[in-house]
């Protein structure tokens, strides 16, 4: 079966390393901050101004207050920093970001993604996706494989305008984790119960698969 949000996040938060700066962006990657492995530190950054951003808060901790980009309400944790968004901006335009992770419509096997508007339809802005996918020094995306039509996310060509150009290193979606180099999606895991002949259908991007691919797995 194709993992559910919670999973994403999970296998997304394998990918944290000790003493990261990472920033979460709305959606998805915010439920990274339930997840992080247990013997490391990091430091989530919300752009709207938080750093050191720690798991949804419990009804007891709850503060109105506190909330991260896409106002929902988070934690602190202990050593966190609360600035002004120009401040926010600075440090991820200046590349004190290791990692960010976010959501996008589209992907392309050259690392080109498209996240922030569909043509035709409402545009609340892009928000500091472009700012992002510009300023930190890796990037990984989640987003499902394919639409709720079945067409493929996964493309050799983005179809929507441009987020950022030759940016996206790695992929976590509901059925796969893939790398993106050399003008190619690079199989590296598969969810569970997932084959690769189905990954394979749902990628209309060039896709490299090389031996047998493990499935994914959860600590």
């Amino acid at each position: 079966m194709a993992l559910s949000r919670e999973q994403v996040a999970m296998r997304v938060a394998q990918e944290l390393k000790d003493g990261y700066y990472v920033n979460l962006g709305i959606g998805i990657p915010t439920l990274v901050a339930n997840y992080v492995p247990a013997g490391i530190e990091v430091m989530l950054q919300s752009e709207n101004g938080l750093l050191g951003m720690g798991p949804y808060p419990t009804e007891a901790e709850l503060d109105a207050d506190m909330i991260n980009a896409g106002k929902e309400t988070v934690t602190a944790i202990k050593g966190a920093a609360i600035f002004s968004s120009a401040e926010s901006f600075a440090m991820i335009r200046g590349g004190h970001v290791d990692l960010t992770v976010l959501g996008a419509f589209e992907v392309d096997q050259n690392g080109n993604i498209a996240s922030w508007m569909i043509p035709g339809k409402l545009v609340k802005g892009m928000g500091g996706a472009m700012d992002l996918v510009a300023g930190a020094l890796n990037i990984v995306v989640t987003m499902t494989h394919a639409d709720k039509y079945g067409n493929s996310k996964l493309l050799t060509d983005c179809t929507l305008p441009l987020t950022g150009v030759g940016c996206v290193k790695k992929i976590v979606t509901d059925l796969a984790v893939l790398e993106v180099r050399d003008g190619a999606f690079h199989l590296l895991e598969r969810a569970p119960g997932i084959s690769v002949e189905e990954i394979q259908q749902k990628t209309a991007g060039k896709l490299i698969v090389n031996g047998i691919i493990p499935e994914m797995v959860f600590n």
